[in-house]
């Protein structure tokens, strides 16, 4: 049975470890790898090629994707969708591994309503911000990428006396930011799932000067789009002069963690099993409590993803 595996949306560590797994299990299973180049564009445009063993060879520790990715605005247009399957059929494929978030879900469970196709999403963004799963592939290593770079500025920060603002990714979801604020000891924390007393924060760090504090951390998700704001609030009502962090794609790099490439094959081997067993489509890969499972993918694009209350709380204990 040839089975193909594509990557969508944006890139995140893992995704290499996840590919060399795809086509070393789909050989030991018996049956035939494709890889489909360049995510959705290259699924309309026909680039889908047999894998072998040496394409993946040497490539578990590197970050980015072999096969490449992409976002694709044709693909929202029906008569793109229908050159996607057709170029499918052309190797016989019928079953997908997709390598993406909620949009790349989104995207394939409309595509498998309207043709013949079966796929299984494993959530691959370093956002976290997939409804079902505790974590994604990419997760782990982003917040190491982070975490390496706030200790670096802390550095900083500590010797100059300053205040530091620092923006993480993760879209509308705070999931990074909380993490390494918290992991960080940083002082400060803006997330879009939780408002910022102002008024509170600056009492507080007033009172921490007075006994000798000298710099400020403070942790910035790119959803609250209040990086600037926090920077001029801090010059202006703490009194400290301050620098602007936008850490950026560093996050999406880099070799995977231990973690992520574990994850990784989990994942994909299950995705596998599932879709040489299985007729049943539309399924995305999640883990729970440590357990591994698979959701349906109606229940996952309709729900939206929150932040665990527990970790929420533990934002309200910086110091």
């Amino acid at each position: 049975m040839p089975l193909a595996i594509i990557c969508s949306g944006g890139d995140a560590p893992g995704m290499n470890p996840a590919i060399k797994k795809f086509v070393d299990y789909v050989y030991e299973r018996g049956e035939t790898p494709y890889f489909i180049y360049n995510g959705l564009e290259g699924m309309i445009d026909g680039e889908i090629a047999l894998a072998k063993h040496k394409d993946v060879a040497g490539i578990l520790h590197r970050g980015g994707a072999l096969i490449r990715s992409s976002r694709s605005r044709r693909f929202y247009e029906y008569e793109y969708r229908k050159k996607a399957y057709e170029n499918l059929g052309k190797h016989g494929i019928t079953g997908l591994v997709v390598l993406g978030g909620d949009g790349s879900f989104r995207a394939m469970e409309r595509l498998s309503k309207e043709f013949p196709l079966n796929f299984v999403g494993v959530p691959t963004t370093i956002d976290n911000d997939i409804y079902g799963t505790d974590t994604c592939i990419g997760v782990d290593t982003a917040l190491n990428a982070i975490r390496d770079a706030l200790d670096r500025i802390r550095d900083t920060a500590s010797t100059f006396s300053r205040a530091f603002v620092v923006e993480v990714m993760g879209r509308e979801c705070g999931y990074l930011a909380a993490v390494s604020a918290i992991t960080s000891g940083a002082e400060i924390c803006l997330i879009p799932e939780a408002d910022f007393n102002w008024s509170v924060a600056k009492e507080h760090l007033k009172r921490e000067i007075k006994d000798g504090r000298s710099y400020i951390l403070s942790i910035v998700s790119e959803g609250t789009k209040k990086t600037e704001e926090l920077a001029r609030w801090l010059e202006k009502e703490i009194g400290m002069e301050t620098r602007i962090t936008v850490l950026g794609h560093i996050q999406r790099g880099g070799t995977p963690t231990v973690n992520d490439r574990m994850l990784a094959f989990e994942f994909t081997v299950r995705a596998v099993d599932h879709l040489l067993r299985s007729s049943e489509s539309n399924r995305v890969m999640v883990v729970e409590n440590g357990r591994y499972g698979m959701k349906e993918i109606e229940e996952v694009v309709q729900n939206r993803y929150s932040i665990d209350p527990d970790l929420l709380g533990m934002l309200n204990r910086l110091d």
